[in-house]
């Protein structure tokens, strides 16, 4: 694995070791951030299923100025934070041990809001669903925020959701699925 753009274009980074995680190509992230980007002017990014980080270094790398960096897994955490040091991105990332329904509600008390979020859960509609209304229902979304989910081709995920619209949505290797949304507070009910 490498980074592909960006200041740390062309240094490898690791895969978490064993079978635990599926990481994302460096061709389906090369797609990911020629769609989304390609480069950042700054911003807050979310990787809430951090695995070895790759996306989020990416962004990093790309411009983001900040990522938080989340994980449920030991050996996920500790290969996120290998892959800063060797980026040298470890000054701007925070990196949490967590389930993604915890470090969302932790995330609502620190009164965040990001502009990417990166989701590459385990393939589970059902959970990406319940991320995606939280982070709209938490507030951790700025205006115009771009949200990445990748899942499989046989997950259908809706048009509009909870204030979010997909802009676009692309299938690679006949098997992944990478759906694009934009956050448009507009486009939530405000609350009396």
């Amino acid at each position: 694995m490498r980074i592909i753009a960006g200041d740390c274009k062309g240094r490898h980074i690791k895969p978490v070791p064993g079978t635990s995680t599926r990481p994302t190509t460096d061709k389906v992230r090369e797609s990911i951030f020629n769609m989304i980007g390609p480069f950042f002017d700054g911003g807050m990014a979310l990787d809430l299923y951090g695995g070895s980080g790759a996306l989020g270094i990416e962004a990093l790398s790309r411009g983001i100025e900040k990522c938080v960096f989340v994980d449920r897994e030991n050996k996920a955490i500790e290969t996120i934070k290998w892959n800063l040091e060797q980026t040298k991105f470890t000054e701007s990332a925070e990196v949490f041990r967590n389930d993604s329904k915890r470090a969302l509600k932790a995330l609502q008390k620190r009164e965040v809001a990001f502009s990417l979020v990166l989701l590459d859960p385990p393939y589970h509609k059902e959970q990406i669903l319940h991320d995606l209304e939280k982070l709209t229902a938490y507030k951790l979304l700025e205006e115009n925020a771009t949200i990445v989910v990748e899942h499989k081709k046989e997950v259908t995920l809706p048009e509009e959701f909870a204030g979010l619209r997909m802009i676009r949505e692309e299938t690679y290797s006949g098997k992944t699925t990478i759906s694009i949304y934009t956050y448009e507070q507009s486009g939530v009910e405000k609350e009396e």
